[in-house]
């Protein structure tokens, strides 16, 4: 009778104990946090950097990949304009992407990237302005709210606007866009430009995107298209963007004009003291060569 009661106080407490156990985890699960699948935008460490955004070594934020649910490609592929690759082409035919125009007609695409103002932009509006030629003007977050010694940015955006020329998307941060898999991630990388470029009174952001350096995938093609952006490439360019670093003028213009060729789209940065320098010289051959400058709006 003794070791009976005994066997059912034992069960009742091994009873109990689980009760408690369960109830235990019930809570603690009750109360755990969810996993969320997203892009996570954390900030560097380093927030002294003032790498010039054309240099993209380090910048201010890093994307955290995240799966991509599309099913679309998420491999980056580096553009370059001395070579077509037909994958690479049918992928820009696909998403409304244009890296020449008319290549039956003499024509140019003139377009400037401006990651930073480097004192420049003026002499070249000045130029564009005395040769009466549209242009192209691809601006990062940073140029249009930063300042140079002292003088800010919006009113060259201001001047660009008035005197005829296309201001285009280059990203907020100038990173590589297919690292940003979630879209609205991506999504902000030209809506905080766009924003920045409306809110400017006088002036709008038209819808081409030119992707930093280059790169592309399939999957921020068609994040850029879904957006509503023509995503913006080159047939024409050479090694510009460091002002530390710039080319013989008079090189620089024989290696312009020698791979001119009918449709293309130029890509100049605006940092570049040599691409102040030739402008003017370059315009006026290229004009007596039988080309006529078109805007982007223009394109095929």
């Amino acid at each position: 009778m003794l070791l009976k009661k005994l066997f059912l106080c034992f069960s009742l407490a091994l009873v109990l104990s689980g009760c408690a156990s369960n109830s235990s985890l019930n809570l603690n699960t009750d109360k755990a946090p969810k996993k969320i699948n997203q892009t996570i935008i954390e900030p560097s460490q380093d927030t002294s950097d003032k790498q010039p955004l054309d240099n993209p070594a380090k910048l201010p934020l890093k994307p955290v990949e995240v799966p991509n649910i599309l099913g679309l490609q998420t491999k980056k592929i580096g553009w370059s304009w001395k070579y077509l690759l037909k994958s690479n082409a049918d992928l820009l035919s696909k998403y409304q992407g244009y890296a020449f125009g008319d290549i039956t007609s003499k024509e140019i695409y003139l377009t400037f990237d401006e990651g930073y103002e480097n004192g420049f932009t003026a002499s070249i509006l000045d130029t564009l302005k005395a040769n009466n030629v549209q242009a192209a003007f691809f601006v990062t977050g940073p140029f249009v709210t930063g300042t140079f010694n002292g003088v800010n940015n919006i009113d060259l955006v201001k001047r660009m606007s008035s005197e005829g020329h296309l201001i285009a998307n280059h990203s907020v941060h100038h990173k590589s866009m297919p690292s940003f898999i979630d879209e609205n991630a991506f999504n902000a990388e030209l809506t905080g430009v766009q924003s920045a470029v409306d809110s400017i009174k006088g002036t709008k952001m038209s819808k081409f995107f030119r992707p930093p350096m280059g790169e592309f995938s399939e999957l921020s093609l068609y994040y850029t298209q879904k957006l509503g952006y023509k995503s913006i490439f080159f047939s024409l360019a050479y090694n510009d963007w460091d002002p530390k670093n710039q080319p013989d003028p008079l090189m620089a213009k024989q290696t312009l004009l020698k791979e001119t060729k009918p449709g293309m789209i130029c890509l100049l940065h605006a940092v570049s003291k040599t691409n102040a320098l030739i402008l003017d010289d370059l315009i006026k051959e290229w004009k007596l060569q039988g080309y006529k400058f078109k805007s982007l709006n223009e394109l095929p």
